[in-house]
């Protein structure tokens, strides 16, 4: 079994209705992105997935967000954009994107600062 993982980072705005504190206020992150991928075979190169493949489809969906105000977003109507629902998000659009034979997106990990990560994974139980 192979694991992968691929990082990037974006920048975007947000504030947390409800919260009691400073992150109620509108605010920023550079928030960085990681998605880790499980292989179970590699092919004739011995290659399980090729690292540019997994980086374009993240790049692709984290440019939705970069540079924008999270709570904004249709993705995010309803719910605060709190870094736990942000990896939850990601990694249901990668999942939809990535998964198939052999290949699936074990975990999403957003870090909003150098500090402060979370990580989402499916719970398959």
């Amino acid at each position: 079994m192979y694991e992968l993982t691929v990082d990037t980072h974006f920048s975007a705005a947000h504030s947390l209705k409800g919260y009691a504190g400073d992150c109620a206020r509108l605010h920023g992150h550079t928030w960085s992105a990681s998605v880790t991928v499980e292989v179970k075979t590699l092919d004739e190169l011995g290659l399980s997935i090729d690292f540019k493949d997994i980086a374009a489809v993240l790049d692709e969906i984290v440019a939705r967000f970069d540079h924008r105000t999270l709570n904004d977003l249709d993705e995010f109507a309803g719910m605060n954009p709190t870094s736990e629902n942000l990896a939850r998000l990601l990694f249901e659009l990668l999942y939809g994107r990535i998964a198939k034979d052999g290949i699936r997106v074990v975990s999403v990990t957003i870090g909003e600062s150098e500090r402060c990560r979370v990580t989402y994974r499916k719970d398959d139980g």
